[in-house]
């Protein structure tokens, strides 16, 4: 499946509209990796995906990440951002009202527990019940336009044997703007020093993250 640049241009919101006319004199998608509870990001969240959106979808994606801090009004550039981590945090208020003020005026968020580090999923759940107390994540079922994007993925491999790999998300206005992974979405087979120290890891989160991303920008 191709997408091509007219087709973006057809289907996308006003939310992507902003964005693509913000980043004309780069003429690419920008996408952010948050820094969040004072110094915590993710240092091993595969690109790779990003490069595989151009090569796949035609949709003008940069190659790399851009730091980004949950607090700063700079987030609101972004359509698309990655939080992840393997260890326990809290969010400072102001974090709180910026993530919460993000997903509910088009920013999407991916979010993972990098090696389904457990410290790191209860303290994402947490987060999400004070951000959020009148929601709640449901289990995305696979059938979900999310899993057909582009790639078709009928299951979620795991690289250790454990409990069905299971994706999360929380809907706002009747449409997702936040995808939950308590496994990792890190796709460490394309990073370089990074690996999951035994932990568990989706192994085919590259076409999963794939489709999150043309997901969210199409929706």
């Amino acid at each position: 499946m191709r997408i091509s640049r007219a087709m973006v241009f057809m289907c996308m919101g006003g939310w992507l509209a902003f964005v693509l006319r913000a980043a004309a004199k780069e003429d690419v998608i920008q996408c952010a990796n948050l820094i969040y509870g004072g110094t915590h990001t993710s240092r091993c969240f595969s690109h790779e995906f990003l490069t595989r959106v151009q090569e796949v979808a035609g949709i003008p994606t940069a190659r790399r990440f851009r730091s980004v801090k949950l607090v700063s009004r700079e987030l609101f550039q972004y359509p698309f951002a990655v939080m992840t981590g393997e260890k326990e945090f809290s969010l400072s208020p102001k974090e709180r009202e910026n993530l919460k003020r993000y997903v509910a005026h088009g920013g999407f968020l991916l979010a993972s527990a990098g090696c389904s580090s457990a410290e790191w999923d209860r303290c994402f759940r947490r987060e999400l019940r004070t951000i959020f107390p009148k929601r709640e994540l449901k289990r995305i079922a696979m059938n979900h336009p999310v899993f057909r994007a582009v790639y078709e993925v009928k299951k979620l491999e795991l690289t250790h044997d454990g409990p069905d790999a299971r994706l999360w998300g929380l809907q706002l206005d009747g449409g997702i703007v936040l995808v939950y992974s308590p496994q990792g979405l890190n796709d460490t087979a394309h990073t370089k020093g990074c690996c999951c120290c035994g932990g568990n890891e989706i192994s085919n989160s590259l076409e999963l993250n794939v489709n999150l991303l043309v997901y969210a920008l199409l929706h």
